[in-house]
This record gives structure tokens, sequence and C-alpha cells, in this order.
């Protein structure tokens, strides 16, 4: 039986070529060979497992290279490797020193590479500068380190440094599958990108966590078996939580994390995970930056899919949320209930029931944070079913009503008096209910086709919509909903009847302040200081004149007066008040609102005033 060889060392690059994710450095230093411009002292640096060590043993057999050399040789008499982390001391940097003076007995160079340089002591380093700033013409330092920090200046300056950057992990998952398929194990695309994100940037632990997975799982590499042995969380999870917080499905949601928890994974571990899935979601949104997502194809599909379900604002709200308990984690001490709160209020984000309340405009428009009622999962009766009874029930009584009334004339009797005016308003607003809330009166005739007078009934019922729908909470709207409350009650006036008591001016400015401290506690505010800038007064024929300052004011006050009017003319026994506004733009200078002017407006009072402000020297 053969020993086995790790894949680090197995598959270690033999030349440039074979080093991955890092194409700038070697072919400086491949030209840097070929056109003999060379540095006497080198600087690798970078995190681990990028490459420091390799590309400084290549650099060394190719600077020597006579062509004689075999592939799988691993010993040459010119290159001598030293580990800084163990001799650190000045003797082991003066031995060293001793030994850069011997020309080699082989090739042309003696290159040494010292491994984590930075671990030399300061005294080690000043013993070691004057032979790395003059050293012999056959000697070459390559120096590795992944902490450049810690080195100091003066042997930065006598160096040219190398910056390693870490393999991304489209590179590493593609020398996974070269791998891969040299071994004859066939992996998945998606297993071989979650090694590569595990890896975080060190080939040589990607090659490490691969070694593992395939020892777990054998010649079939699959993403479920490396979830499994890595210990990381699937993103299937995650996909699964997004769609039950589309769905508002608190249960659910709240269920999926108990099964994570059962599972071994810590509360952190998954709301660090959502956050970093509702980031991918994000970058799906763009063409551009899909490159962005590090997954593989059959993944990133998924990612396209989920996305097109999902809003910008419910993402950064979403990562806003998650981000939020993932700095409190730590410091909580239930963090488990934490973590279950933070899910539901992600599953109430865009939850279309009452998220607002008076309490916001105290917390300057600050939506206070909503979670979905219970009630919402209660299968309630459905809206259609019962507007269809309702109007089945409504035109019968009509139907009933209307065959009396055709027996009554035929036996030859008197017509009964009308109804009174407050059973024509009942009937009539019924009806128009019946009417404007039935999506289709031709069903209800069809249900109702028992009697000729029913249908009859029913197709009266039918009203003309427009084809064009407005919204409920347009201006427009509002302004037809106030308009037809008043048509409702204008329609049943009897002019005869009405209360026309006569009041005084004064009755009327009483009357009207009390009205202004009413809508004021409402929470009314600009309808109570829009009544409140001018003082009414009594015209004829019991007009209530106001005087603005601009047009908008008047406008306001015009939308909101069917409320202003019935409470004065309760209050004051006449239903013949009415309302007349005027605009004044010069009444505007009435008001100061900037500190300049009221300046300007005490200074038209009293001219002296601003006497009294140059004399002292005074700035507004």
């Amino acid at each position: 039986m053969e020993p086995f060889i790790v894949s680090a060392r197995k598959y270690r690059p033999q030349t440039f070529k074979d080093v991955v994710g890092q194409q700038s450095i070697t072919n400086t230093l491949q030209n840097a060979i070929d056109q003999n411009h060379l540095a006497q002292a080198l600087l690798f640096c970078g995190p681990r497992g990028v490459g420091k060590t390799t590309c400084a043993r290549i650099l060394a057999k190719q600077i020597n290279s006579d062509g004689t050399e075999q592939e799988n040789e691993d010993f040459a008499f010119n290159i001598f490797e030293l580990d800084a982390a163990s001799n650190n001391s000045v003797d082991d940097i003066r031995n060293l020193i001793d030994q850069v003076r011997i020309p080699p007995q082989v090739g042309k160079y003696k290159v040494y590479i010292i491994d984590e340089v930075h671990m030399l002591s300061q005294s080690a380093f000043n013993a070691f500068l004057k032979t790395l700033e003059e050293p012999p013409k056959h000697a070459i330092f390559i120096l590795a380190t992944t902490e450049k920090h810690k080195i100091i200046p003066t042997i930065l300056s006598r160096c040219q440094i190398f910056d390693f950057k870490r393999i991304t992990v489209k590179d590493a998952a593609e020398y996974l599958k070269y791998i891969a398929e040299n071994q004859g194990i066939n992996a998945e695309d998606d297993a071989l990108h979650i090694i590569a994100q595990k890896a975080d940037g060190a080939m040589r632990d990607a090659l490490s966590i691969f070694d593992r997975v395939v020892s777990f799982s054998g010649a079939e590499l699959t993403r479920k078996a490396v979830t499994e042995n890595l210990n990381v969380l699937d993103y299937d999870t995650y996909f699964e939580a997004t769609d039950l917080i589309l769905e508002h499905n608190i249960p659910n949601l709240l269920l999926l994390f108990n099964k994570t928890l059962s599972l071994g994974f810590d509360g952190h571990h998954f709301i660090s995970g959502l956050a970093s899935h509702f980031r991918d979601l994000m970058v799906c949104q763009h063409p551009d930056t899909i490159t962005l997502l590090e997954v593989g194809e059959a993944a990133q599909q998924l990612y396209r899919d989920q996305s097109k379900r999902t809003s910008p604002s419910f993402l950064l709200q979403g990562l806003d949320i998650a981000n939020d308990c993932d700095l409190k984690y730590k410091t909580s001490k239930n963090q488990r209930l934490l973590v279950e709160l933070t899910l539901m209020k992600l599953a109430s984000i865009n939850f279309d029931g009452e998220k607002k309340n008076p309490e916001s405009v105290a917390l300057q428009n600050k939506t206070i944070d909503f979670i979905a009622p219970s009630a919402f999962y209660k299968l309630l009766p459905k809206a259609p079913a019962k507007v269809s009874e309702n109007s089945t029930t409504v035109s019968k009584e009509v139907s009933n009503q209307k065959i009396q009334a055709k027996a009554t004339q035929e036996n030859g009797s008197p017509k009964q008096p009308e109804a009174p005016t407050d059973v024509k308003i009942a009937a009539k607003t019924e009806q128009e209910q019946v009417s404007l809330k039935t999506k289709e009166p031709e069903q209800v005739a069809n249900q109702n086709n028992s009697s000729p007078e029913v249908k009859e009934i029913a197709k009266k019922l039918t009203i003309n919509r427009p084809t064009k729908r407005v919204s409920g909470l347009s201006i427009s709207s509002l302004n037809a909903k106030k308009q037809h409350e008043l048509n409702k009650i204008e329609v049943v006036i009897d002019e005869n009847n009405l209360p026309k008591d006569p009041f005084t001016e004064e009755e009327l400015r009483k009357h009207w302040a009390d009205f202004i401290e009413i809508i004021d506690k409402k929470g009314q505010k600009i309808l109570a200081s829009n009544l409140h800038s001018d003082i009414p007064k009594l015209k004829e024929n019991f007009a209530i004149h106001l005087e603005l300052p601009n047009g908008t004011m008047k406008k306001e006050i015009e939308r909101e007066q069917f409320e202003l009017m019935e409470y004065l003319r309760t209050k004051l026994n006449n239903h013949f008040v009415h309302l007349e506004i005027t605009v004044n733009e010069t009444t505007v200078t009435k008001f100061a609102f900037t500190p300049e002017e009221k300046y300007e407006k005490l200074r038209k009072k009293n001219p002296v005033i601003d006497l009294l402000r140059t004399e002292f020297d005074l700035y507004l």
C-alpha cells in the first residue's frame, strides 16, 4: 500500500504556469528571469496558502536551470530554506551571513528562502541589514511573510515587494475541478464552490478540505455531503426561509429556525447567513452585478428566480434588521428570542395590515416595529359571498314591496302616503351600498330569477363603472366621497322644515373656537391652524366670511368644511349657515415666519427700532 500524499503536496505547482490566481506576479518574475533583471532581495507577502513559498521555490529552480533537472526533483545544492520562526536569534543570522560568503559549487546563484521572516527579533533584523543591502553577486534572498507590518522599514526598503492576493472562489473551484477529474471523482459544481468559499482565499486550505470531504463521500462529491461534513447551512434553508418571509408565514418560519437549531447550528450562524442571502438576492437584480454571486450556475438560476419576487426596498430593510440582530447577538441574554423576534419583523415588512399608529408622529414619522397579528392566520369567510347574500336580501325586500303596492292599486284602494324622509334616505343609502359593493349584478339577478320583478330590480341596481379605477387614497377619490355624501344630504333637504334661528357674531365665534379646539385634540393640526388664521365675520343671509392669505389654505378648508358646517348648524340651530372664503395675498404680511420678517414687521410699526440696532451694532 502506497503512502497517501495530501493534495496540497501532490499538486503543488512546479512551474509558474501552474500557479493559481497570481498571474501578475508570476509573469513579472518570469520576465525578470528572462531579461536578467532580477533583484538581489525579494519579499513575498500575503495571506496563508496563496503560493508564496511555492513561487519562491519555482524561482530558485529556474534561476539555476540548465536543462538537466528532473521534473520530480525536490532537492538542490544551491537552494537553502530557513524557518525564521525557529531560527530568529542573532547567532542564526550570523551563521547565515557566514554561509553567504561561500560561492555555489553547482549553478550560478545561491538562493536563500527565509519563511515567516517577521518572526526575527529586532537584533536579528539589524544584523541582517548590511548583508541584505549589499550581498555577494551569487546570493539572492527571498523573504516570505504573512504579516508585512511587523517587518522594520529598513528591511522593506532593501527588498522588492510582491503582494500576493487571495485566490478567488472561481479560480479555486476551477482548480478543484481539475484535481477531481485527475482523481476520477465526480464532483458537483455547487459542492466545489462551497469548498472554495469555506477556504476563504487560501488554496492550501481548499485542498485540505477537499481531501477531507473526499474521504467522507468517496468518488461522488455532492453538495449535501459537503454541507454535512463542513457543518455549514445549505442555501436551500435560506431559500425556504425567504419564501416564508415573503408569505408572512411566521409560524412555519419559527419552526424552520427551531429545526436549524436542532441540527447543531446556533442562531448567530443562521441570521448572518440569512443576511448574506439577502445580499446575494440584491446583486442578482441587476445583470452587471451577477458576477459578484460566487455560486454555481444551477444556484445562480435559483437566486435569479427568487430575486424577481423581491423588491430592493424589502431587501434593504431586511438587511438592516438582520445586521442589527447580528450586532446585538453577543450582548443579548436571550439570544434565541432575539433571533425569533428578528424573523417576525422580517416576515412583517411588506404586511398589508395597519403599520402606522399615532405614536409614529411623536417619533418624527418613524414607523414603529410591526408584527403580523395572529388573526392573519385564521380562515376568514369570503367577502363576495356576504355581498351576494346581502344583495339578494335587499332585492327580495324591494320586490315584495313592489308586489304589495301593485296589488293595492289593482284593488282600487287609495295609495299609501309616502314614507318619511329618514326612511327614504335609509332605503336609498342601502341600495347605493349594495350597488357599489356588488361586483357582478347580473349574477345576482340570475340567482333571483324566480320572479320577473326581481329581475327588473336587479337591472336597476346595475351601475356603469368607469373603465379607469381611481385609488382609494387619492385626493380625487376623497373629494368624490365627500361630494357623494353631500349629494345624499342635499337630496332629502326640505327647506320648509329646516331650523332658521337667528344668532349673533359673538355666538358664531364662540362655537367656531370650540370646533377648533375639538379638531386640535383629534390631531387635525393643519385644519385647526387654517381655521385660526382669520376671525370669522357674519354677513347677510347667514354667510360666514373668511379672508385667507393663499389659495392652498382655502382648498384645505373647503375640502373639510362638511364637518364644520354640520357642527355650526347644530349649535346655532340654523341650517342655512354657509361659508364664504376669499383670498387676499396682501394679508400674508400679517404673519411673520422668519426673524427677518419679524424685524421688518416691528420696524414698520416703530422706525426708531432701526436706530437702536445701528447704535448698539446689533445683527439678526
